[in-house]
């Protein structure tokens, strides 16, 4: 337990805008990064495989494959770098910690999604909408 004045402290540097997001979601993570005197927007998308809590210190852990590397890393959950975290897709998984995903490649290192989860191509707005008006049939 800390001091209630550090609990304060570190309660005024957190960010509310956060999505709710676990292990095993696919994330878009918006970074800024300095390159000079200018500042651009670049865009990290992967599973999330590891998130460490610890109040305004706490980090999250996204990997991904380019180029047939596996790629991790960790970002800071409250820093003022991540300008938005963009969830993709809800995984199911059931484990905290996705360590096991490093050693696995191809299809193999999949994450099953949650059904009901985010836009599946218009599919269900289509289905939902109402047929349309047809012109009354000549006889």
């Amino acid at each position: 337990m800390s001091h209630p004045l550090i609990r304060d402290i570190e309660k005024s540097f957190r960010r509310g805008n956060l999505p709710d997001f676990r292990p095993g979601d696919s994330v878009k993570v918006h970074t800024l990064i300095k390159e000079g005197d200018k500042e651009r927007v670049q865009v990290f998308e992967g599973v999330v495989i590891d998130r460490r809590s610890g109040g305004s210190r706490a980090s999250f852990t996204v990997r991904k494959v380019s180029y047939g590397v596996g790629v991790e890393r960790i970002f800071p959950l409250h820093t003022s770098r991540i300008e938005k975290i963009e969830l993709v897709q809800k995984g199911r998984v059931r484990r905290a910690r996705l360590n096991y995903l490093r050693g696995l490649q191809g299809k193999a290192a999949r994450i099953k999604g949650v059904r009901g989860f985010g836009d599946d191509g218009g599919a269900s707005s289509a289905a939902s909408a109402p047929p349309a008006a047809r012109p009354p049939a000549q006889s």
